[in-house]
């Protein structure tokens, strides 16, 4: 693994974790300690961890998003996993929203060569390329301010873009689910970005990886009984997916069982 792409994967780790080791650390990534020290002061040097005795901890907030390639890296079977758990939900020829996020670019990847003829409408960048070419696909971009890093669309005139349309199901990405506080985003201007596509939809898929369940991030974007299916590779019993099935969330969970046998309860 490139350094770039191992310090990424360590921020996200230190962010979800709190703290990090060494030891660890060198292990997981087959380097040498010191390496994973260097790495370490190159993090704290930029203010995204702090140094303590034989590892790290987090000095970052609930405001405070990581980059979008330590996301994409953190957790990547999972999310591939959700996203073809996903794409069995969508119908062909629907109208379909996909979100900014890495866990939604996992689903935009799922959906190619599916032949489903979806017309997509999308406030990312990267997903209206990654489906750009895919035959039978009508791509919709909305308009508004680009986010760098991101590649995603905010502002007025994003969430303006979702009142022109009527839509079969959003696909939405979160930096947080929690049973009490429901869905909350890092970002004010993608949370109402979040709220205008959910506005737009008649069903809103969520798909979490299991490090944002219980967790609460800055923004209120919806409570958790607004979301009419999670999909997660968080485990069955985890207190968040069982809260959410309480409620009448259907839940397809990808934690235990091949994506071939999943069923929706």
């Amino acid at each position: 693994m490139a350094a770039k792409k191992r310090r990424a994967t360590i921020e996200e780790r230190v962010r979800v974790h709190g703290e990090v080791d060494f030891a660890t650390l060198s292990k997981e990534f087959g380097v040498s300690e010191m390496t994973i020290r260097r790495d370490i002061e190159v993090l704290e040097s930029s203010g995204l961890v702090r140094r303590v005795v034989g590892g790290a901890i987090a000095v970052i907030g609930k405001s405070s998003e990581p980059p979008f390639e330590a996301r994409a890296a953190d957790a990547a079977e999972g999310k591939m996993h959700i996203a073809e758990a996903v794409v069995t939900l969508l119908q062909p020829h629907e109208t379909v929203i996909l979100d900014s996020g890495s866990t939604v670019l996992a689903v935009a990847k799922a959906i190619k060569g599916k032949q489903l003829g979806l017309t997509v409408v999308t406030p990312s960048l990267l997903v209206a390329l990654e489906l750009a070419d895919e035959p039978d696909t009508t791509i919709l971009l909305t308009g508004g301010l680009l986010r760098p890093g991101e590649l995603s669309l905010i502002g007025l005139d994003a969430e303006d873009t979702f009142t022109q349309y009527n839509c079969d199901v959003y696909v939405m990405g979160v930096a947080g689910v929690d049973a009490a506080r429901g869905v909350t985003e890092y970002h004010r201007g993608e949370g109402s970005v979040k709220k205008a596509a959910m506005r737009a939809a008649d069903r809103v898929i969520l798909v979490v990886d299991e490090v944002k369940l219980g967790r609460v991030q800055l923004m209120n974007v919806a409570p958790l009984d607004a979301i009419h299916t999670l999909v997660t590779d968080g485990a069955y019993d985890n207190p968040t997916v069982v809260a959410a099935r309480e409620i009448g969330v259907d839940v397809l969970s990808v934690s235990t069982a091949p994506i071939t046998n999943l069923g929706i309860e």
